[in-house]
């Protein structure tokens, strides 16, 4: 079995001696951090990504790879719409293929509820200019030829694409070293430099950088990083995992997927499959803390988790992470270099069939590689991008999964929120204050 291209064992692409200063210092060398780089390296700014492993060895590479609007929660959406732009833009601007393809996004109704909740969001989604559309029994059976079960409807948006996240990730970095900007992988930052109550730069293993502003990106490790400065984000990490076939025989299948399973071909001519409705949540401090904030969430979706006492050693929850360090000792970013949590393997063998039951004439595929990560989730199920309660700060993580396809338009806003450019956006809904000003969350769309 080919192993997952990413992580420990992938050679250090960036790396060198660190800038003495920079206008912006960004945590975190995901999709996120990572397009944030190249757009303020575009508007002139030095700009220094820091990875405490390796690029987009974490979430934002191992994702489904789909780029949608479909389902969007509407505050979202606007981006989404942006983003499905931009992605078309970078693949004109980059020298490399990042696996980009147009292949519209369909979710599968079982049921006739399935598609009034699709209805319900398309009656909204509409007035912003979605292409999407229900589709009945019989649209849905000739958009999924060969399948063997007949669907009730689906929710298909033909505009939808897909690309390659292991690959496409790295290659923007490698953009946005060419606009400009330094990214250094294996190079944690354990502190923010704080000066008079403000922030002016990070302290790294390898040294410090003055920086006129630091922005945290980290996924899954936001949370942990921020706590030591009073700054309480409800974050947790829900592992999800993801397989890969062999090349299959040629079909012309939209990413499409519903309440079970999953799936979208890849640009090596297999598809990636995944048992959608599967998440695993490690009980530690902060889910016992977090915990009021997500009831809604539970109660919402009373199975949608399965549950685990304890987290393995090292990874953010865990119940011996360390939560207080100095900036002169080895951080827990250190100790776990890429976050890679052990695949299920029965999980996949069951969503396997369950692909080659529902498409028989695509014959018997074969699994090329297994993955898992964990998902940095909120209690809305939408992200936090704001500027922090910490001058100098600022914060966009929290991306429920979704970060992947939306990362381009949120790498443009916050180059622009971190200058004072206009955003294009409406972001209170994304707004780190929602947690503790006494609003009433609201989910976002269970589709």
């Amino acid at each position: 079995m080919t192993p997952f291209p990413l992580g420990l064992h992938r050679p250090v692409e960036h790396d060198g001696p660190l800038p003495d200063a920079v206008d912006v210092a960004i945590i975190g060398g995901g999709v996120i951090g990572v397009l944030t780089a190249l757009f303020l390296s575009r508007k002139g700014l030095k700009v220094a990504v820091l990875e405490k492993g390796r690029i987009a060895a974490e979430q934002s590479g191992r994702n489904w790879g789909w780029i949608r609007q479909t389902g969007r929660d509407m505050a979202e959406l606007p981006i989404a719409m942006e983003a499905n732009s931009l992605w078309t833009q970078l693949q004109g601007d980059v020298d490399e293929d990042l696996g980009l393809a147009r292949l519209g996004v369909a979710y599968l109704g079982n049921t006739a509820k399935d598609v009034a909740e699709f209805e319900d969001w398309l009656s909204k989604a509409k007035p912003h200019g979605v292409d999407s559309r229900i589709l009945s029994a019989g649209q849905t059976a000739d958009l999924l030829p060969g399948a063997t079960k007949r669907f009730a409807g689906s929710l298909h948006t033909p505009s939808d694409m897909k690309a390659e996240p292991w690959v496409a990730v790295p290659i923007f970095a490698r953009a946005a070293v060419k606009a400009g900007a330094v990214i250094r992988e294996n190079c944690a930052v354990r502190a923010l430099d704080m000066v008079a109550g403000r922030v002016a730069g990070v302290v790294t293993e390898k040294g410090r950088i003055k920086a006129d502003h630091v922005m945290v990106a980290g996924g899954a490790w936001s949370s942990l990083f921020l706590r030591p400065y009073g700054i309480s984000l409800p974050q947790l990490s829900v592992q999800a995992q993801v397989l890969a076939t062999e090349a299959l025989p040629d079909l012309d299948l939209p990413a499409a997927g519903n309440s079970d399973l999953a799936f979208r071909r890849r640009a090596d001519g297999g598809f990636t499959l995944a048992a959608s409705g599967w998440h695993r949540l490690f009980i530690g401090p902060d889910a016992f803390r977090h915990l009021p904030k997500y009831l809604p969430q539970i109660k919402a979706h009373p199975f949608g988790a399965k549950y685990h006492p304890a987290a393995p050693k090292g990874f953010p929850d865990a119940w011996g992470t360390q939560r207080h360090w100095s900036a002169e000792e080895t951080s827990p970013f250190e100790h776990m270099r890429v976050l890679d949590p052990k695949p299920t393997m029965a999980l996949h063998q069951k969503t396997l069939a369950a692909f080659a039951a529902l498409f028989p004439n695509l014959g018997t595929p074969r699994i090329k590689t297994v993955w898992s990560g964990m998902i940095d989730a909120m209690p809305d199920v939408v992200p936090v991008v704001d500027h922090a309660p910490l001058e100098g700060l600022s914060i966009c993580t929290g991306m429920c999964g979704h970060g992947f396809g939306i990362g381009p338009a949120f790498g443009r806003i916050m180059a622009d929120l971190i200058t004072g450019g206009a955003v294009g956006h409406d972001l209170h809904r994304f707004r780190l204050s929602r947690f503790s000003d006494g609003s009433k969350l609201e989910l976002g769309p269970g589709l």
